[in-house]
């Protein structure tokens, strides 16, 4: 088997059995925000797109590139697509003239002269934009496991397929998170090393629990070549930014868990395995080049905004014309409102007013009442400011996901008054009656909890009210607070409060408690 990273998260698998495509991206991707590290152009597109199969793990643009796509993959490939409980991903693909779907079942092997393939999805309301995916293949003289962006949570069931030889995962951040909030300067920078310290946990968790002998990060950093966003490169000029590269990841993998294995993995590295034997090879850039590329990191990433303004002001000029306010308003009341009214637990999880600034309009989403209208000074938990050729482009286009869209784009900016709601993110990423109606049925079907497990000296109910992961194998207690090493979700035992976004709570209490509970029961008796 060979695998040939193709930037950011695609690669190009080839068997004796057949090739498969994953992810090709070359960008710029979120209204020309996002651009593989380091640069990917040089690669040999034409060849990577006669594979013989196509997956897409998920609709993130720096995952699903239509440009790219339309140019170089032939329309009548075979497109593995992951069983997920909206079509939007398969419409989008129909869209670009791909028609020959193959439809996996969810942890399902399928075989193609004599390879094995399977294809994980994860459903959640916030797994990527309603879905990320994994793929498992398998030719009988290796095994690899590409989990790019998904963070499964029953690994026994992903890994039923075989223990992989090669692990290839996303190891670097994906959120607007601290870098675009109204926040004190040594507040972001605070939250952003909290962050890159959460990402790295949760990585070296897969790691720990995946076992391959071989690992590969992959799927980021991105590169930031649009002015007002260069600061915000890796881990940022003023060290408040979330965007960890592979060479750090390795380097602190090797730190803590020294008996791994880790390579790096670019643009046009080459892994071949055969039977356990492992050979890694650079066929793009030379070792010399890959040393200046992370040791002269800022020099390189200059270089690569001089020489690409030409594409951001290409992606600028494909944005709709920009409306009036009232034209805005008007088309966001028409289009929010019905789905509004459908969402219950969402409103309700919202609780409050969310304000909008987009260009001269001052709009308002009343959550609780189901309106949008004018701002009138109202008090808000959250309030964001956008530009209003990005949210023309999202009206023009019909697009249902802002997170896929604007807030990865991270051309906006955004405060709050109390924590992280997920509701209000859920919402905005769920723009259409099918993704609401899934997740309030979502959100409806996790109320059963009812199952408890002990953890030292607490009693919590056994699936962490966030993800209904399993807190026995993912939990961790430290002062009375626990943590979901999935996610980094915290909650304070004594009150079951959740300490990092509103709502969530956690049944929870001491082990002591349930013992004296069952004495004076006895007694009583």
């Amino acid at each position: 088997m060979r695998i040939t990273g193709l930037g950011h998260a695609g690669m190009f698998i080839e068997t004796a059995g057949g090739s498969i495509l994953c992810d090709p991206v070359v960008g710029p991707s979120f209204f020309g925000s996002w651009f593989p590290f380091p640069d990917n152009r040089g690669l040999d597109w034409e060849r990577f797109g006669a594979a013989d199969f196509l997956y897409v793990s998920h609709r993130h643009r720096d995952h699903f590139d239509p440009r790219l796509l339309d140019r170089y993959v032939r329309k009548d490939i075979p497109v593995l697509l992951p069983d997920y409980p909206t079509d939007d991903l398969e419409k989008d693909l129909r869209a670009l003239g791909y028609e020959n779907i193959v439809h996996t079942e969810a942890g399902v092997p399928i075989e193609h002269n004599g390879v094995r393939i399977m294809v994980t999805p994860l459903r959640a309301p916030s797994d990527g934009p309603i879905g990320d995916s994994s793929l498992s293949v398998d030719d009988g003289t290796a095994s690899v496991l590409n989990q790019n962006d998904s963070h499964p949570l029953d690994l026994e069931r992903l890994l039923s397929f075989g223990r992989p030889d090669a692990y290839f995962t996303q190891v670097s951040g994906a959120i607007w998170w601290p870098m675009v909030y109204d926040l004190p300067q040594d507040a972001k920078q605070s939250f952003a090393r909290l962050k890159r310290e959460a990402q790295n946990k949760r990585a070296l968790y897969y790691i720990d629990k995946v076992a391959a002998e071989h690992v590969f990060p992959m799927a980021g950093p991105p590169m930031f070549l649009r002015d007002e966003l260069f600061r915000y490169n890796g881990t940022g000029l003023n060290d408040d930014s979330i965007f960890t590269d592979q060479a750090q990841f390795l380097a602190h993998m090797a730190e803590r868990s020294p008996d791994q294995k880790g390579h790096l993995f670019l643009p046009g590295t080459q892994v071949e395995l055969n039977h356990g034997e492992l050979v890694v090879s650079q066929t793009l850039y030379t070792d010399a080049e890959i040393d200046r590329i992370f040791s002269d990191k800022w020099a390189y990433l200059e270089q690569q905004r001089a020489g690409r303004q030409d594409e951001i002001a290409a992606e600028v000029s494909r944005r709709a014309p920009v409306l009036e306010p009232a034209e805005i308003l008007a088309a966001l009341k028409d289009w929010w409102e019905p789905l509004l009214r459908r969402a219950r637990t969402i409103r309700n999880g919202v609780g409050g007013n969310v304000r909008f600034r987009i260009g001269e309009l001052d709009m308002v989403v009343d959550f609780p009442k189901a309106k949008v209208r004018e701002y009138a000074g109202e008090e808000c938990v959250y309030w964001y400011t956008i530009p209003a050729d990005l949210v023309s482009t999202n009206i023009a286009d019909h697009e249902i996901d802002w997170s896929n869209s604007i807030f990865l784009s991270m051309q906006f900016e955004v405060g709050r008054s109390g924590k992280f709601n997920e509701f209000l993110t859920t919402f905005l990423k769920c723009l259409s009656r099918d993704r609401i109606e899934y997740v309030e049925n979502w959100y409806a079907e996790q109320s059963d909890q009812t199952e408890d497990t002990e953890i030292g000296e607490w009693v919590v109910q056994r699936r962490c009210p966030h993800l209904r992961a399993d807190l026995s194998k993912t939990g961790k207690i430290e002062d009375g607070v626990l943590t979901c090493s999935l996610h980094d979700w915290k909650w304070d035992l004594a009150s079951g409060r959740c300490l990092t976004t509103q709502g969530h709570p956690i049944r929870s209490y001491r082990v002591d408690e349930a013992v004296r509970t069952s004495e004076d029961a006895a007694v009583g008796a």
